[in-house]
């Protein structure tokens, strides 16, 4: 966790924070904690959206399928890859390659950082909805372990759709959420403007998640994330990768299943009390 003598961060500063256009991305992550990665794309239906990076990574010979959603450093970057806000075609494909994965008894990561899935009308014509409905509900269901990283942003159904997870682990200074804390103030005070204040209200950080065992672990992280910092973060990631697909493959198929959904089952009933 944090160095105890630093001013805990109010959850707008953690909101900001995870919204830098300087924090490293899902892929700086991919690259620098598998030994090995290789891209693979399309949905095989429309086109290959770049909101979402699909492939295959392996760590000391153990293969697995890496889902990340991916922003882009500069603008021409983000135009490409739509600001990191995924359209119906990449939940396709994220779905094409967990079974894919599920075939091969791959273990799954997915990598999660996005302000939330595209609304355009394009998106809501090939069937937004649907498509993240889709994707939950075969992530729910694979039959392959399977572990969620919240890297940055992670709000609404665009962050929801790739992390039902047998663990999700989350940066200290990333946060997660079912909307954007904009959204939020919109909808329940007709007011964006009071954001700040939604996002204390919203328990989006990682301690709060923790807290109310929606997360399973927190990565510690300064505010200013150097070469050094880095490294010492991807190198725990990379443990936790590893020690924790260990352990979900032990249990075998019907227990890991049957786990995963006590512990959705569990977390809805936890979080209505």
């Amino acid at each position: 966790m944090s160095n105890n003598n630093e001013v805990k961060m109010t959850a707008w500063e953690k909101v900001e924070l995870a919204r830098n256009p300087k924090r490293k991305t899902s892929l700086d992550y991919v690259e620098k904690i598998f030994d090995e990665f290789i891209e693979l794309h399309g949905d095989r239906n429309f086109k290959d959206d770049k909101a979402i990076v699909c492939g295959l990574a392996s760590i000391d010979g153990q293969s697995y399928t890496v889902i990340a959603e991916q922003k882009g450093r500069t603008t021409k970057e983000n135009i490409e890859r739509n600001f990191g806000m995924p359209n119906p075609e990449s939940y396709r494909k994220a779905v094409r390659f967990m079974k894919q994965a599920e075939k091969f008894n791959r273990p799954i990561i997915t990598f999660v950082d996005t302000k939330g899935a595209y609304p355009g009308i394009g998106a809501e014509e090939r069937g937004q909805g649907e498509a993240i409905a889709k994707s939950i509900f075969e992530m729910a269901r694979v039959r392959v372990p399977t572990v969620a990283i919240v890297v940055g942003e992670g709000s609404s159904g665009g962050a929801l759709a790739i992390s039902v997870a047998d663990k999700i682990i989350m940066l200290e200074n990333a946060i997660y959420s079912i909307l954007s804390p904009e959204g939020y103030s919109s909808i329940l005070w007709k007011d964006s403007s009071r954001s700040k204040e939604a996002a204390e209200k919203m328990k989006l950080t990682a301690e709060d998640l923790y807290e109310f065992k929606v997360i399973d672990k927190i990565i510690a992280e300064p505010k200013e994330v150097d070469n050094f910092a880095f490294e010492k973060i991807t190198e725990e990631i990379k443990n936790e990768i590893m020690n924790t697909i260990s352990e979900l493959k032990k249990k075998g198929t019907e227990k890991l299943l049957e786990e995963r959904y006590s512990k959705y089952r569990n977390m809805g009933e936890f979080i209505r009390l």
